[in-house]
């Protein structure tokens, strides 16, 4: 999540009031430095190193790193005739990395001159993510995408009672949950293996999933014809410890009461469908 997804202030879905009438463009871009040193490898080979990143924030993207084009080591890369256009943006032209036999086409681009109004990202670049291997933030690996500075997970032994159901079927029932409140979604009820009643479920084979703020999950549980409904972390990230071996599920797809009260079923979220789930298996 960011400043432009989910709930935040910039995002379409806005969950927050102005003290005044919000006037500003109906496609934010905020771009801004990020303290931190980053490097990608790509077969082998790290293939930028910079210590001088910055975040863009994009109504609707998560958020992408744009890197100087000095800390790129341009000996790898070959520039194409591709291009494309964006009317927050610019044109942007591209370059396809070669490395042995491993070839990534067209995986960095630039705009050379921005439209007017955008951000100065004619001495920056940004890369497909998924196209390199490894991204590291500082010495640690990061998943998915760049961590967010505006986004904040907090994870809160709870005594609530929390009771998950699906059609009818209670799923789990405890008084000792860990709540996960994470920036733009909704809480997360994180609950004892002894407090789920796994007869109603079963286990979803080849799913798993990763996030740069938690870690890679361990595995996923299905509920009748609801897929991978469920998920644990058994080694998630040191900032969320609390909710090793503890099982999750999805409140856009199940009934949740907490202390009786029924909560209502969130929005859909983009990181609880099955399309989301099957590009992340």
């Amino acid at each position: 999540m960011s400043l432009t997804l989910g709930t935040a202030p910039f995002s379409r879905h806005a969950a927050g009031e102005w003290n005044f009438e919000y006037d500003g463009p109906g496609h934010a871009l905020y771009l801004h430095p990020h303290p931190r040193r980053v490097r990608a490898v790509f077969a082998g080979e790290t293939v930028l190193d910079t210590l001088r990143p910055q975040l863009l924030h994009e109504t609707g993207y998560l958020p992408r790193y744009y890197l100087p084009r000095e800390d790129v080591r341009w000996e790898l890369f070959e520039a194409t005739d591709h291009s494309t256009h964006c009317p927050f943006k610019g044109d942007a032209r591209y370059w396809t990395l070669r490395v042995g036999d491993r070839v990534a086409e067209n995986v960095v681009w630039n705009y050379p001159q921005p439209v007017e109004g955008a951000p100065d990202f004619s001495e920056l670049v940004s890369f497909y993510w998924d196209e390199l291997d490894h991204w590291y933030e500082e010495d640690e690996e990061v998943f998915v995408h760049p961590r967010d500075p505006f986004h904040r997970v907090d994870v809160l032994p709870t005594s609530r009672r929390v009771r998950v159901s699906l059609d009818g079927t209670e799923l789990a029932d405890t008084s000792r949950a860990q709540v996960l409140y994470e920036t733009g979604l909704p809480p997360r009820w994180y609950i004892p293996r002894e407090d789920v009643i796994f007869d109603a479920l079963e286990p979803a084979e080849d799913i798993k999933t990763r996030c740069p703020y938690k870690g890679e999950t361990s595995g996923y549980w299905s509920a009748g014809e609801e897929k991978a409904i469920a998920w644990t972390y058994e080694d998630p990230l040191p900032c969320v410890a609390p909710i090793a071996g503890l099982v999750a599920f999805f409140n856009e797809r199940v009934d949740i009461e907490v202390d009786a009260e029924a909560e209502e079923r969130p929005g859909d979220s983009p990181f609880a469908g099955s399309d989301w789930l099957k590009a992340h298996a």
